[in-house]
This record gives C-alpha cells, sequence and structure tokens, in this order.
C-alpha cells in the first residue's frame, strides 16, 4: 500500500441546502497528486456559471481562480465589463456585480501538473445541488473544451434545459491569439447582452 501524506491538513467546507462538499485538499498517492477545487464564487443574482476544469497548480498556490499570469481570463473580464481585475476583491466584485458564478467541473481529480491532459480519475462537484440552490442559473460557459467534455460525461445529466457553450480555454497553453479569445469569450458574456436582457425582462 502506497503512503499518502496530507500535503495541506485544512479542509473548507461549503453548503448548498443540507449538501456538504470538502473543498482544497491537496495529497499525494505515490506520485500523482490528488487536488481538489475552490469554493464557488457565486450569488442570489449569479445568472450565468463558468466553469473550468479544475485550479492551475499556481491558483491552487495563490488560492485563487486563474492565478497564472499568462491566463487571460481576468483580462477578458475587465474587458468585457470595463473595469479593472487585479485583486482577489476585484475579481469576485466582476463575478458577483454582473450576474456571474464561476466554478469548476471537478471536485477533485489526480493530476501531475497544470495541463488537462494530465487528469486523471476526476470526481464531479455536485451541479444538481448547486442547481437547486441556484435555480436562476440558465446558462453554463465552459473555460475550454476539456471542461465541457468533462461536464457533459461525468454530470450532464444536471444541466436540464439550460444553455451550455462551449469557449476557447483562457489558459497559456492555449495558442490562440488573445484578440480573438477576448472576442469569442465578450460575445458569449454579453450574448448581446444576456444579462442585461434578462434583469430587463425580470423588470417587465
Amino acid at each position: 500500500m502506497q503512503k499518502r501524506i496530507r500535503r495541506i491538513p485544512a479542509v473548507f467546507p461549503a453548503v448548498f441546502g443540507t449538501r456538504l462538499f470538502f473543498l482544497r485538499r491537496v495529497w499525494y498517492n505515490g506520485n500523482m497528486e490528488r487536488i481538489a477545487c475552490f469554493d464557488p464564487v457565486i450569488g442570489e443574482n449569479s445568472r450565468v456559471l463558468i466553469l473550468g476544469t479544475m485550479p492551475s497548480v499556481r491558483s491552487l498556490q495563490e488560492n485563487f481562480y486563474y492565478a497564472h499570469p499568462g491566463n487571460a481570463f481576468w483580462k477578458i473580464l475587465g474587458e468585457a465589463y470595463g473595469c479593472e481585475v487585479f485583486t482577489v476583491e476585484q475579481k469576485r466584485a466582476v463575478i458577483l456585480e454582473n450576474g456571474l458564478a464561476l466554478w469548476d467541473v471537478m471536485r477533485s481529480c489526480e493530476r501531475s501538473g497544470s495541463l488537462d491532459s494530465a487528469i486523471r480519475n476526476p470526481i464531479p462537484n455536485d451541479f444538481a445541488a448547486l442547481f437547486e440552490r441556484y435555480p436562476d442559473i440558465r446558462r453554463v460557459l465552459f473555460n475550454g473544451a476539456k471542461a465541457e467534455e468533462c461536464f457533459l460525461r461525468l454530470a450532464g445529466e444536471t444541466l436540464g434545459g439550460r444553455e451550455a457553450v462551449r469557449l476557447p480555454s483562457t489558459s497559456p497553453a492555449n495558442t490562440l491569439p488573445f484578440e480573438e479569445k477576448c472576442r469569442i469569450w465578450l460575445d458569449a458574456l454579453q450574448q448581446r447582452d444576456f444579462t442585461a436582457k434578462y434583469r430587463a425582462e425580470e423588470g417587465s
């Protein structure tokens, strides 16, 4: 039997209704590191859920989503909403103030390094509980093909009638030029302004 060494002993629970998730745990099984996701960034006004696969090594070190300086995610959101997105507080604000939510498909997986191609033995997050707790989420945006593939394979039955859109990965491993990534993401985020349209319908 291979010896397991816990690297980070802290476990942070998040509750949706009566269901409990144990997050941010990292341990080793032989040479393979098993990692777990962050809490979702989500609020009562969230309408659009953005899903990645699993935090990168740099993000785990920084303890927040998309922390690698080469990842275009926060730069794109800054362009989309015309604001500065540098601190964790600013990042949370741009998500919550614009009707978005942010999470990862996998609750935990084994992975060496940060590449999605290295993911092994994934366990999905409980999206049934998330969608039950936040029923106003009507769109899901996948940050890259791997996020879409994993979600549809592991949790696709929870999608229901929600719209799902695959977007180009914002990872530096995706060599698509930033301008092209930004254009596609802005079209999806604004969708001829989905969130504003949704608010207008609510007020009518």
